[in-house]
């Protein structure tokens, strides 16, 4: 029985790309518009990117960096930010841009069409499109293959010999294309590069084989006619990974043209259900309107209607996204993924470091993917080298440091002349924080003790960088509060500053998990002391005048106080120096900045309301995250699911899926919270292998807002210890579990061991 709440379905083609639907092995993607008579997929490889590597260092950084320092700590905002755009700034401003590697367009000779349909099932990967054309059935079926690394269609009739078609692939609107050239009697291959001085060279290869009727090459087109099926295989690559790219290309069908096209699927479905079956979600709704398209529940939302198990769709389409765009041995999800239909995207759909990239990988480790965000692991490992030069030619650090972007090369020199987002060296103190949480889900020390050189070399960086001020405390400057502006009594606008909240926040963390991560090793006793006493000096939380967590280390005005960014939380969310439970009065300041937020027009981008989501769910603030839920749905949700910052943008599609499991599950305050911020509309509901820090993986199931049980799976040998918000009386099937206090038990857990824990409210 096909499972509905993981059927994204429509009525119609695709009017537009925002439409489409998408299709990924991580490294090959595809955007499937469905259309009947001209068939699109808009085609993508992770690797296709404008240009080489370049040093883009301004050599003007290191000898004014003093001079800037100086006037910002006089209040020179004005002077201060005129020389950092000068001096700081990228030679030339900006970094590599991704684009699209081009279209896959087949022509069929259908006439008028009824019963249309079309779908992605994402229990499967697959997108499928039916019609009926003069009584005659047909149904494509398009999905692209990990294991075989290529992208596959199935065309299908219900009569022999009815299906005639003319296929080709093309760059679009570009004129950066060598050639497409015919090879045999059934495939042709695409040729070109990117442009710029050692650009990457790019192919596509396209083989065509039918059932029945005849296959041939006409110019740069295959032809079909009369056939009964017809299987299209597209393979790509580049030279970023093969020297001989259409060589791989055609190897590659090769090796998949030895398959019959039901093993080709088959092995493509047990590969991605590996991934997507570890996790499920079954949020109880008895309104399930599954019988109408996705396109027009969205609408019936944006009219005030509920549709609770819309909910579960959008939690699937995220695993689904993150399983489609980031592969081990594929580049990190950019900004969009790996759907790009724009040969200069937005914001060059690149890696944007000061909340995007960190957000597209939140569900890695909690939806059981960690797999998953290895090739961020992989991508912080290129920049090292570049962070390297950047740290030491524009602030004489040692270290690797990076800006607020980087791209296929990992540049870290400062993108763009924009002073409220590019002069901020946090990037990659960022981005290495989630070296440590993957430990923290999976307790890895092989993988720790390779992390760790990373870890250490971005906290070098600071030992080098930060500052002591008159008040004592060691800061970073210059810098800013992402993306954020604040005003001076005198009225000035000031973007660059001294200590931002989240650069001592983020610092907090990165020298928090060094010293764990050397405990742990057993290592460095020396450097974990120093790292203790710096971040002893780091400027502490403040609550201003508003009652508000403090943005800067002055309470200055905000010049935009609905901004869609909200640096100063990051200690909220995605870190845990906040808490309800252990800083009550930092949470309450958290509760009245995310109001002002909102209160003048915050959350107004998709991955902004999905963090907002995050941090409702942190305060415990059900019936607010849920209607944040319910917001990013109606306001910031394309018709294929597809997040709109506007335009679409894929980390509020990562954000709001984390998101819903923090609603569910907690587990960053050293102790599992069970259903810490749970809607009154969630009544009854079950989820099934979701990971907690500690390397446990829990089912759990709840009705009429109570816990009926708990299985805990753990990969190794601790304490577990969790927290339930209502009152309880618990039983182990195993061992025996202790109450530390109201709410909070805890058990003895040995590796590979699995607990069953029932709960009984009377």
């Amino acid at each position: 029985m096909t499972d509905q709440k993981k059927i994204m379905w429509y009525k119609e083609p695709a009017k537009n790309w925002n439409e489409a639907l998408p299709i990924g092995n991580g490294r090959l993607g595809g955007m499937v518009f469905g259309q009947v008579t001209k068939e699109k997929v808009q085609l993508n490889e992770d690797t296709v990117w404008y240009g080489g590597p370049r040093d883009r260092i301004n050599p003007d950084a290191l000898p004014n960096l003093s001079k800037v320092r100086e006037l910002l700590s006089q209040g020179k905002l004005t002077e201060a930010e005129e020389l950092a755009k000068l001096c700081f700034s990228g030679i030339p401003k900006s970094q590599r841009h991704y684009e699209p590697l081009g279209e896959l367009i087949i022509q069929f000779n259908n006439a008028d069409t009824t019963d249309y349909y079309r779908e992605l099932d994402l229990n499967n990967g697959i997108v499928k499109t039916k019609y009926r054309s003069e009584g005659i059935k047909f149904q494509r079926e398009v999905f692209t293959s990990y294991p075989d690394q290529v992208m596959i269609m199935r065309i299908t009739a219900s009569e022999e010999s009815a299906i005639s078609l003319q296929a080709n692939i093309d760059r679009g609107n570009t004129r950066n294309l060598d050639s497409t050239k015919p090879l045999f009697s059934n495939s042709i291959v695409m040729n070109g590069e990117t442009g710029g001085r050692d650009g990457i060279a790019f192919s596509a290869a396209m083989r065509v084989s039918a059932d029945d009727g005849t296959v041939q090459t006409l110019g740069n087109r295959i032809c079909v006619n009369n056939a009964s099926a017809v299987t299209i295989l597209l393979s790509a690559a580049t030279t970023y990974r093969f020297p001989d790219p259409e060589k791989r290309c055609l190897d590659i069908i090769a090796s998949a043209e030895k398959k019959s096209y039901q093993d080709l699927k088959s092995a493509h479905i047990k590969d991605y259900q590996t991934l997507f079956h570890r996790v499920e979600l079954e949020l109880e709704d008895q309104q399930r309107i599954t019988s109408l398209p996705i396109n027009e529940r969205l609408e019936r939302m944006k009219q005030g209607e509920t549709d609770i198990d819309l909910i579960n769709t959008y939690f699937h389409f995220g695993r689904y996204l993150m399983i489609s765009s980031s592969r081990p041995n594929s580049l990190p999800a950019t900004l969009q993924g790996i759907w790009n239909d724009n040969m200069l995207p937005p914001w060059d759909s690149k890696y944007t470091l000061n909340i995007n990239a960190q957000m597209n990988y939140w569900p890695a480790e909690v939806c059981n993917l960690s797999e998953c965000h290895e090739p961020l692991f992989q991508q912080i490992e290129k920049m090292r080298e570049s962070g390297r030069l950047t740290a030491q030619k524009m602030y004489d650090c040692r270290g690797f440091t990076a800006h607020h972007n980087t791209d296929i090369w990992g540049d870290t020199a400062p993108q763009d002349i924009y002073p409220p987002a590019s002069y901020w060296p946090m990037g990659a103190a960022w981005l290495c924080l989630h070296l440590w949480e993957h430990y923290e889900y999976n307790g890895d020390k092989d993988f720790l003790a390779k992390a760790y050189d990373a870890m250490k070399e971005a906290a070098i960086f600071f030992v080098d960088f930060l500052v002591e001020n008159q008040d004592g405390y060691m800061i970073t400057t210059p810098s800013v509060s992402p993306e954020n502006s604040y005003k001076l009594p005198s009225g000035e606008i000031g973007k660059m500053c001294e200590a931002p909240a989240m650069d001592s926040q983020i610092l907090h963390a990165l020298f928090s998990n060094c010293i764990a991560a050397s405990e742990v090793l057993e290592t460095d006793n020396e450097f974990r002391d120093h790292l203790l006493y710096l971040r002893s000096k780091l400027p502490e939380i403040q609550i201003g005048k508003y009652g508000q967590i403090q943005e800067w280390l002055e309470d200055y005005e905000e010049a935009e106080p609905g901004h869609r960014h909200i640096s100063h939380l990051f200690a909220l969310h995605p870190s845990n120096q906040i808490s309800p439970i252990t800083t009550p009065k930092l949470a309450k300041a958290a509760e009245v900045t995310l109001n002002r937020r909102l209160e003048h027009g915050g959350g107004h981008t998709g991955w902004s309301r999905a963090w907002i989501i995050n941090m409702w769910a942190r305060l415990f603030k059900g019936e607010d995250a849920y209607e944040n839920i319910k917001e990013l749905l109606k306001s910031s949700t394309l018709p294929n699911l597809f997040d709109n910052h506007p335009p679409f943008q894929i980390d509020g599609n990562f954000g709001g899926t984390a998101a819903i499991v923090e609603m569910i599950v907690q587990s960053h305050q050293n102790e599992i919270h069970l259903l810490p911020a749970l809607p009154n509309d969630w009544r009854t509901g079950y989820v099934k292998g979701i990971k907690a820090r500690g390397g446990f993986t829990l089912e759990i199931k709840w009705q009429d807002h109570q816990l009926m049980y708990v299985h805990i799976k753990a990969s190794q040998s601790r304490v577990c210890r969790l927290r339930i918000s209502h009152p309880f009386k618990v039983s182990i099937d195993k061992g025996e579990i202790s109450q530390l206090e109201t709410g909070l038990v805890e058990f003895d857990a040995k590796k590979d061991q699995l607990y069953q824990l029932t709960f009984n409210t009377n």
